[in-house]
């Protein structure tokens, strides 16, 4: 329904959102006074609130998702003809679109080659998570159950997910949380907890090798990271680093785990991020741009080596994945997804991404020059961070309530931009943007003026 649709009074709809919707990420004090937002149409780049207000959207539907840009009539026209054919069965058995989709994604992950379905980030981590603890427990009585997340890294909002996460203030007042889980130092060069070295890259990865060696490479069966740290601070890797953590990962039998649920479907330039830096996951989780918004859907993909050894022993009634995603079944999931492949391939949004992404970062650095609380600028494609400081020799991050002004005013101007947000208790001080891959230097143009003048006004 929309706007447009007589039957909805808008008024109604900001009653009804106020009195009974819990929304996300908030704080509802203050909406006993005053209405909370609500979206109402999209179309490309923009969005339209209740209130008739447009805005120029550069966080992709707030949280990195809406990778074309909204109001695709083929992804939904695909979605809308696959309900009416076969909504839904339980995944135990297949659909036409979770076939084909799966055959098509393949294609784009040389040496992996099998699709588990389920419906949110979280639980696709959940799904791997659970892979490797029954692999553990299948092949050595339990013993190489442990998981080594990142400092700074995000996996996802379940107990499970927040257990492998390195932020905080994401953690807190949730636990306990789950034994098996081990936490790594970050890899933000800007940040370097060695002074200035050289070797950086391969410093911070060795640090995997430290863990592994204290908890006992015997007990360690993955580790599980982000190829670009999203909500952590848009942590590009350093020279070096994912090359070591692979020569690590084959050494003491770890197997590796990308979290590609931002990066993954071409937010950075390629179709994963991983595929940068040429490393060979084991397992790629993904969701978010997967159908960009337009169905629920996220997959866990593995190699087919992985795959094979939940069939090592068919006699045994254990020795299989006993795990179901109940929407993991939903066709509608697959058919957005397959639809929304064939745009980004059809459209270039993958060389547009890189291409943007390119101006996107000239342009920063230009406002970095201005502005000296802009102390660094990060970022691949369209996904860029900037961190802002008091003083750039200290490095001391200013205030979480900085970026939220400037994301504030930048709303006032009409452009939505994202910050780190309860994640670190003295962190919150980068500000994030990750425009739809169909952007154009206009609309980067415009963004960058909208955060030039907020950071102006302070």
């Amino acid at each position: 329904m929309s706007l447009d649709d007589n039957q909805v009074d808008i008024n109604e709809v900001l009653d009804s959102d106020q009195a009974h919707v819990w929304h996300h990420l908030t704080q509802h004090k203050a909406f006993e006074e005053t209405k909370p937002p609500v979206m109402v149409r999209g179309k490309g780049m923009r969005i339209t609130d209740a209130n008739g207000k447009e805005y120029l959207d550069a966080v992709s539907g707030g949280v990195w998702t809406v990778n074309v840009g909204y109001g695709q009539e083929r992804i939904a026209n695909a979605v809308r003809d696959q309900l009416v054919e076969m909504c839904y069965f339980a995944n135990s058995a297949g659909n036409i679109p979770g076939a084909l989709f799966a055959q098509k994604l393949i294609e784009k992950m040389p040496g992996l080659s099998r699709v588990y379905y389920s419906n949110s980030g979280s639980e696709a981590n959940e799904k791997a998570y659970k892979m490797v603890r029954q692999l553990a427990a299948i092949e050595n009585n339990g013993v190489k159950h442990k998981i080594i997340y990142r400092d700074r890294d995000y996996h996802g909002t379940t107990i499970g997910a927040l257990s492998s996460t390195g932020q905080f203030q994401r953690k807190a007042q949730y636990g306990p949380f789950l034994p098996g889980f081990v936490e790594m130092p970050h890899c933000l060069e800007y940040r370097s907890q060695y002074g200035e070295v050289d070797n950086y890259g391969e410093r911070a990865a060795r640090e995997l090798e430290t863990v592994i060696l204290r908890e006992g490479a015997e007990t360690v069966g993955a580790v599980v990271l982000e190829p670009i740290t999203a909500g952590g601070g848009v942590i590009t890797p350093p020279e070096g680093y994912w090359e070591t953590i692979q020569e690590i990962c084959t050494k003491y039998d770890v197997l590796l785990h990308i979290d590609e649920v931002v990066c993954g479907l071409g937010r950075t330039g390629k179709w994963f991020g991983y595929q940068h830096y040429g490393i060979k996951p084991d397992i790629v989780t993904m969701a978010k741009g997967v159908a960009s918004g337009y169905a629920a859907i996220s997959c866990t993909v593995t190699t087919e080596a992985l795959f094979d050894r939940f069939k090592a022993n068919p006699d045994d009634p254990m020795s299989y994945f006993r795990d179901i995603s109940t929407f993991g079944g939903c066709a509608s999931g697959p058919a957005a997804a397959l639809e929304n492949m064939k745009l980004i391939e059809e459209e270039g949004l993958i060389d547009n991404a890189a291409a943007m992404g390119e101006y996107l970062m000239e342009k920063l650095r230009s406002l970095q020059q201005k502005h000296q609380i802009i102390g660094d600028v990060r970022g691949k494609g369209l996904f860029v961070g900037l961190e802002l400081v008091t003083d750039r020799l200290s490095k001391e991050p200013v205030d979480e309530s900085i970026p939220a002004k400037i994301a504030a005013d930048c709303m006032q101007q009409g452009v939505i931009i994202g910050r780190t947000n309860r994640s670190f208790e003295k962190h919150n001080n980068t500000v994030c943007l990750s425009p739809a891959l169909i952007c154009t230097e206009k609309d980067i143009d415009e963004i960058v003026s909208a955060v030039d003048s907020a950071i102006s006004r302070l």
